[in-house]
Order: structure tokens, then sequence, then C-alpha cells
């Protein structure tokens, strides 16, 4: 048969607030719509609902805004505020390409603004972060959603990240449960016999970009089944997508 893998946007879920039951909520839409979770689904769920349901949403006179981030806020016309929480969430800022900050965060991401956005977050004057720990995160969605339903399944966090060398966004998985990141076909031969060397595919961001496909950004679509794709079970981590910086290009 031909290889082929199924992605199914989770509609009619609530709108996401602190401390709600994320697994519960993503079991009960899929079921009502016709396509309960089953046994080897992968879930897909955006950082944004994690974030929320983790109290991760403040107001932005939190920040009290520093004098670089006055500076800053002053040149690039941005709320100094929100310069102040990106700043907050970063280890270290890489570089400054116009009105972005290009940030590593304190889980190693290599972003702009260190993840931090003010859309679709339930009002103004309103900021959302990253989850603390997004890998702890998709266990406990992943181990949640078994306690309910006693079905095996992997979950994936995603977010937007922009590309060296390519214009436009694409999601990517800043969290994952359940499933290797990676397939790994290096020591394998390609069809001519050539022994592959550096051939590792991030699966784990493939998936991410493929489920955004049905969630969009405008829809209120914060979740998605995958499901028919293969992927390796075990304890993988997003954290192990992160390249080390000696290896990394762009330092």
């Amino acid at each position: 048969m031909a290889p082929e893998f199924r992605v199914i946007g989770v509609t009619g879920m609530p709108m996401v607030a602190a401390g709600d039951d994320l697994a519960r909520q993503i079991v009960e839409a899929a079921a009502a719509q016709g396509t309960p979770i089953a046994a080897g689904d992968i879930v897909v769920v955006t950082q944004r609902i994690v974030s929320k349901s983790e109290g991760r949403v403040y107001p932005l006179d939190d920040f009290v805004p520093s004098p670089f981030a006055l500076a800053y806020a002053t040149w690039s016309d941005k709320d100094p505020r929100l310069v102040e929480a990106v700043l907050r969430e970063s280890k270290r800022i890489i570089r400054q390409a116009g009105p972005v900050l290009i940030t590593e965060t304190r889980h190693g991401l290599k972003m702009a603004n260190s993840g931090v956005d003010a859309s679709n977050v339930g009002g103004m004057d309103l900021v959302c972060l990253l989850p603390l720990d997004p890998d702890a995160s998709c266990r406990g969605i992943r181990d949640a959603i078994r306690a309910r339903t006693g079905i095996e399944v992997a979950v994936v966090m995603t977010d937007t990240f922009g590309r060296p060398w390519r214009l436009g966004q694409t999601n990517v998985a800043i969290g994952i449960a359940g499933m290797k990141p990676m397939r790994d076909y290096i020591g394998m031969t390609d069809l001519d016999g050539h022994v592959l060397r550096v051939t590792l595919i991030c699966v784990a961001d493939e998936i991410a970009g493929a489920a955004e496909m049905v969630m969009g950004k405008l829809d209120a679509i914060p979740a998605a089944i995958v499901r028919g794709y293969a992927y390796e079970a075990g304890e993988g981590a997003a954290a192990e997508i992160v390249r080390e910086q000696p290896l990394d290009l762009f330092p």
C-alpha cells in the first residue's frame, strides 16, 4: 500500500483558561466531532493553549522596563513593557534585527522575542510566555490522556519560528512526549549504495508543520491529531533538537 497519514483538526474546544484540563478538553472535543483519540495517534497542541492552562499569561504592567528596555523601545517603536518581558525570558541576546530581538531562551531555543507574544491571549495589555518546561508539559498531557482513555499516544507542542535562509514562518516542535524526535539514517546506504553520513530527519518538526495546515492562526483550532504516521515510540524530548552551541552556524 502507498504510505499515507492523516491530519485532523480538533474543533469545538473552549477558550482555555488557567488551570484547565487540556487532556480532558482534547479528548472530549475529538470524540464530539467523531474522531476520538486512537492508540498510536500523535496529539499536537499549540504552545499558546499550554501556556494559558499553566497560567503563563501576565499583564504587561507586571514588567517594569529597565533602562535598556526603555531605550530599545524608543528606538524600535515598541511597548517598553513588552521589551522587558522579552529580556526577562531570554538567557542572552543574539542579534538585534530591526525591531526584532533574536534571543536564546532559558530552554535553549533561539527565536524572535523569546517567544513572548501578545496575540490571541484573551485581552489587551496581556502577554503570553512560553511554558517553563515544554517537554514536561507534553508528558503531563500524554499521561493524562492515558489515564483518561487507557490509550497510548505521543504529544507534540508547537510554536511558530522563522528560519535562516528562507522567508516565512513554520511551526516547529518545542515540546515532545512519547516519541523520538529524529529519524536517523546515518550509516544506512542510499539507492546508489552510498553510505549516509549526516542525514538526521527531525520528524517532530515535520509533524508540527503538517499539523499547522489544519490548525491555522485565526481558526481557533488549537489542537490536531496526526494519525497513521509510524513514529518511533520512546521518551524523546524537544531538548534533543536544539543544536549544541559549538555546532551552531548562527551563534
